[in-house]
């Protein structure tokens, strides 16, 4: 027992958990090498393929898989294939858990998986498989859970290994190829890992066993009999205290580095300040959420050039980005943003969010309405070489700039150029921004990441020319420089299109497009809800899909079986359906969103202990049956059910869903109590089950303008607990305590609304 315990102390000591992407065929034999290569071959039009390796993964539709499907293992995609080899060879699994724009995977891949020797020793003596983890985020889940509280950290790449029956019983993340000062190579480990499974097979089991056993206890969540939904003002404040000191006051976020954008957090913010807006503390969750935003989008994380955002920035000042590019932070920014807009009124906040989309829609979409998952972070630098580098595509030498808009601009002070305009206002130095303790692999050496130094009234008069001016200069030579960034040559963008993220970006486009009164923000949101009709649903078996894949003709693929959907895949659609009723009021939308939460609620709620299951209860191949219980990088889907049920339950009539929704609740009662800074979306979702859904009931024909004003007016304002319907003939405000803006649009829009009521009695408003 003794060994067991020194091995997972030796290989995995917390240092693993500083290789991860976030804070992202040997015994194949000859003959099946051989094999393979004529399937290849056959493929491709009877040439040979230029790989020495080629594995099974070739036959799989993510790109991640497909990057490693040359590699010189004996790959093979979770399922009964590889399962059953385990079983017949008496083998343990080494399972590698990655996605494609993960840097680390990368790297991980060019050291140990295109190792010849690694390789062989892998194919020998264990049954690999290798997991697309936005693919199969309910495999991903199980092993990292238990890798977490194994080493105390976690990240991807993740590498896990198994018995044949899938138990773990040794994992960690990133492993170097081989040993490097205190830290073991992953072929030291393999030989130790081998030499434990022949020697003390028995002791690895049983310590596994015990590990998942504590594992399902440790992460149960299920309402105890008697429980209740716990006071919401309670929450609230609790959750406001504990964002408050964990607040970075000068740049904003939530620690110091790295930091992440958390969108979760500032729609928290946003709502506890619309439930507290007279109070201090309502005042300073405000200005948290505002300063944040505004400080992302001077930062280098926001893509000045070709917009949306990063993954995150490696230091605190937001400057120095991870430079990978997800849908989902994409999606839940613009509507962070637009929210602020509608909270301050200021134009800033809706030019960002208008920003994103303009970069989802030109990057990130698929002719045939869907979103495309992410765009890689490295890249071959456009210098020349063959080698990939972070951020390559998206930063600048002075020399580039100063090339590039050498003209002098008329009437600045001491004949500046462009080139000096630009390089003052974003920072750019001769030597390159970037300090050397963010650039730990020396990939950014002499470069510059573009950040807003001064504002737009202090370089104005720097250079002695108005704002107005400026604003044009800075403009022109934006779309410069992105024109050359075009001639560059592009990251990798992952092409596949999961559901869930698809209906998270479905939700922006039709809130951005409602609050801006965009049509063709709202003409893309539409396609998108067609395609996820269209390509992510089987009617004939009822059920969302994951995942599709763009074909090499651009036409739309699935795989055969599709995978079929996960609770958060139903959970975000759901909601980004609602939003996109409220924007078009388009009944066919809320009708799906009805049917989609009745298949969610036949599938995944949990009738004993209450709340949903993150995927089939019913899967043996999953060993945990988890309830995450946390907003992170995107927010629970959970918390994101709890909103809808509350949505739909007004929407509909259907009352049971407001009881599921507080059956919900009651079951993370302990840690909405508890530590509440860990699920703000839910802790949203809890303040509006205790405020009560406000009906906002428009009635009038849906293209008059009459009605396209007082929609309007409702959309320009930030109702956090409310549902907008649509009806014939009558405009009717329902109004509740505490919303004075529904008061407002009446005070407003008053004598609009008496001319209404002169030229037709079946229009007007009550109150």
């Amino acid at each position: 027992m003794w060994c067991i315990k020194a091995i997972i102390t030796t290989l995995l000591s917390k240092d693993t958990g500083d290789y991860c992407a976030h804070a992202h065929t040997h015994t194949h034999t000859n003959t099946l090498v051989r094999a393979y290569s004529v399937w290849f071959r056959m493929a491709s039009g009877g040439e040979e393929s230029s790989h020495r390796h080629t594995n099974r993964l070739l036959k799989e539709r993510s790109p991640y898989l497909l990057q490693h499907a040359h590699n010189p293992v004996d790959w093979y995609p979770w399922g009964q294939e590889a399962f059953d080899k385990a079983k017949a060879e008496d083998k343990p699994i080494f399972l590698s858990v990655g996605y494609s724009t993960c840097h680390w995977c990368h790297v991980m891949e060019r050291e140990s998986f295109e190792d010849e020797e690694i390789g062989q020793i892998l194919s020998d003596n264990f049954v690999c498989i290798k997991v697309d983890r936005e693919e199969r985020p309910d495999v991903d889940k199980v092993y990292m859970t238990f890798v977490q509280a194994t080493s105390g950290g976690g990240g991807w790449p993740m590498s896990v290994w198994l018995t044949p029956e899938l138990k773990p019983f040794i994992g960690g993340t990133y492993f170097p190829p081989r040993d490097h000062a205190r830290r073991p190579g992953l072929k030291t480990v393999l030989s130790r890992i081998l030499e434990q499974w022949q020697n003390n097979r028995g002791a690895l089991e049983s310590s596994g066993e015990r590990i998942l056993s504590a594992l399902r206890q440790g992460t149960a969540v299920s309402a105890e009999s008697g429980g209740s939904v716990p006071l919401a003002p309670d929450v609230a404040q609790r959750c406001f205290q504990q964002l408050a000191q964990s607040y970075e006051e000068e740049y904003g976020g939530f620690r110091d580095a790295p930091k992440f954008p958390t969108p979760v957090n500032l729609m928290f913010l946003m709502t506890f300040w619309c439930e507290n807006r007279s109070s201090s503390e309502g005042v300073e969750a405000l200005q948290m959420a505002h300063h944040t935003l505004r400080m992302m989008a001077l930062g280098g994380i926001h893509d000045h050039i070709a917009q949306g955002f990063h993954r995150y920035s490696t230091d605190s000042s937001w400057h120095v980005p991870h430079f990978e590019k997800m849908l989902y932070d994409q999606a839940q920014l613009a509507v962070a943003y637009i929210t602020a807009s509608q909270v301050s009124g200021e134009p800033f906040f809706a030019d960002v969010a208008r920003d994103i989309l303009q970069y989802v829609s030109r990057d990130l979409s698929d002719k045939s309405g869907g979103f495309y998952s992410a765009e890689d972070a490295d890249s071959v630098p456009a210098s020349g070489g063959a080698e990939k580098r972070e951020g390559a595509f998206c930063v600048w030498t002075a020399s580039e700039v100063r090339e590039l808009l050498s003209e002098v601009v008329e009437g600045a002070t001491g004949s500046a150029s462009l080139a000096d305009i630009f390089m003052h206002h974003y920072g750019v130095k001769e030597q390159g921004n970037v300090a050397p303790e963010q650039d730990p692999h020396g990939e950014l050496q002499g470069q510059n990441v573009l950040i807003v130094r001064y504002s737009q009234e202090l370089t104005a008069a720097h250079f002695g020319i108005s704002v107005k001016r400026l604003n044009e200069l800075l403009a022109t030579a934006r779309a410069k420089m992105a024109d050359v960034r075009k001639s560059r040559p592009r990251p990798h963008l992952d092409t596949k299109m999961l559901a869930s993220w698809n209906g998270l970006m479905l939700s922006a486009y039709a809130r951005v497009g409602s609050v801006l009164g965009d049509k063709d923000l709202l003409e893309r949101a539409v396609q998108a809800g067609n395609f996820l009709k269209e390509h992510l649903w089987d009617p004939d078996r009822q059920m969302m899909l994951r995942s599709c894949y763009r074909g090499d003709q651009m036409e739309v693929e699935q795989i055969s079986p599709p995978i079929a959907g996960f609770l958060d895949d139903y959970a975000f659609v759901i909601c980004g359906l609602l939003d996109l009723y409220e924007a078009t009021f388009e009944t066919k939308w809320l009708q799906w969103a009805e049917e989609l939460q009745l298949r969610q609620d036949a599938l995944f709620w949990d009738a004993q202990g209450s709340g949903y299951f993150c995927s089939d209860p019913h899967d043996p191949t999953v060993l945990l049956q988890l309830k995450e219980d946390q907003d992170g990088a995107e927010p629970s889907a959970n918390s994101v059910s709890a909103s809808n049920l509350l949505r739909l339950s007004q929407s509909t009539g259907r009352g049971e869903w407001v009881h599921k929704c507080n059956q919900l609740l009651t079951a993370f009662s302990k840690r909405l109590s508890s530590v509440p800074i860990v699920l703000p979306e839910m802790v949203r979702a809890l303040m509006a089950q205790h405020c009560t859904l406000k009906q906002i009931v428009i009635c009038g024909q849906k293209d008059a303008p009459d009605t396209a004003s007082l929609v309007a007016a409702v959309n320009s304002l930030f109702l956090p607990h409310k549902v907008s319907l649509l009806g014939i003939h009558i405009f009717v405000c329902y109004i509740t305590k505490g919303y004075k803006e529904l008061a407002h649009i009446e005070r407003h829009y008053s004598c609009f609304l008496t001319k209404i009521k002169k030229e037709n009695s079946n229009i007007y408003l009550l109150i």
